[in-house]
């Protein structure tokens, strides 16, 4: 590709106009007369209001660190009561047998007639749900007592559900359907898949 000659006298006026620019550039933007000098940003009167806020928040973190350690004794102690395993069906399990110890003791022992797992669910952001169906013929008095029973366990479980069927008028039973919910940690409960947020 040859230059024509218009663009060549371009180039001629044009090298020199940016030379010029760059040497105008470098002069004015290089060095001042001495150093700059830069205003305070804060008088002292601020600075001085400022430290004192913050020697009096620094006051108060040992008393903050003294509440967070009994917080965090408060909740392990009572996290002793989560239903602790591996996985999910092994928290239920675990739940099963404490029914199943609670139905024991019990004068005369109750037997438990069916079981059902129901689903593990989460209970807030750190917790999940563990339930437990049975099914059982027990006196009014003996399901009280079993309920008793349960509510002693160590263990944080609760009644979630009770369905009582039709007593019988000779021996004064009645089929009972007892749910029991257990606590144990989020990290047990299962993802759900395919949820999506709109």
């Amino acid at each position: 590709m040859t230059l024509q000659d218009r663009d060549k006298r371009a180039l001629k006026v044009l090298v020199p106009a940016v030379a010029a620019a760059i040497i105008y550039w470098i002069a004015t933007s290089g060095s001042s007369s001495g150093p700059k000098t830069v205003a305070p940003v804060d008088s002292p009167a601020r600075v001085e209001k400022r430290l004192a806020y913050l020697r009096s928040a620094v006051a108060t973190v040992d008393g903050k660190e003294a509440l967070l350690k009994q917080a965090s004794d408060e909740l392990a102690e009572r996290e002793k009561g989560l239903l602790r395993a591996e996985t999910a069906p092994e928290a239920q399990a675990h739940l099963l047998e404490i029914v199943r110890n609670a139905a024991r003791v019990q004068t005369p022992p109750l037997e438990i007639r069916q079981t059902e797992l129901g689903q593990t669910r989460s209970f807030g952001d750190a917790y999940g749900i563990a339930t437990v169906s049975v099914t059982l013929d027990c006196r009014i008095d003996e399901l009280v007592n079993l309920l008793a029973t349960l509510s002693a366990q160590p263990e944080l479980v609760a009644t979630d559900e009770i369905r009582i069927g039709a007593a019988n008028p000779k021996t004064k039973s009645m089929p009972v359907r007892l749910t029991v919910a257990g606590l144990l940690p989020h990290a047990l409960v299962p993802k759900q898949k395919g949820l999506t947020a709109f």
